[in-house]
């Protein structure tokens, strides 16, 4: 798996999202399908779907060249229209942002399968957070 600076969470860790490209206003990401991946129907839960469309429409805005300081975000809206089934195999998702300003950002960001066939597309807007994450701190007993 790829090291993703500035770009990795526990949530896309636990998820094994690949990180494969990552630029100025694009990102793409693989997901490997796996059994806990899928729903009662055997396939893609819809809500990887949507993690996968949030994730690489978020990865797309924040890049920052290595030696700068991280970009993070956090998303305000998303929307997901779901348009075919994986079965198995792979996953990609794709990210763009459209339109980039001083506090917010805009992406639209598709998942085909292995074959290339659309199984879902969104779009979402996204705030830049300017101060650093706290860190979390063990919860007392």
């Amino acid at each position: 798996m790829t090291p993703l600076r500035g770009f990795s969470s526990e949530f896309s860790d636990l998820l094994g999202f690949e990180l494969l490209e990552w630029q100025e206003g694009h990102a793409l990401i693989r997901c490997r399908l796996a059994s806990h991946h899928l729903n009662r129907a055997r396939i893609p839960h819809g809500g990887v779907l949507m993690a996968l469309l949030d994730e690489v429409g978020a990865a797309a805005g924040i890049y920052t060249p290595p030696g700068q300081p991280q970009r993070r975000s956090v998303t305000i809206s998303l929307n997901c229209q779901f348009t075919g089934q994986a079965r198995e195999g792979v996953l990609l998702a794709r990210g763009e942002v459209v339109r980039s300003g001083g506090t917010l950002y805009f992406s639209q960001s598709e998942v085909r399968d292995g074959e290339g066939q659309l199984i879902a597309f969104g779009a979402s807007t996204h705030r830049f957070i300017r101060s650093a994450p706290k860190e979390h701190a063990p919860e007392e007993k």
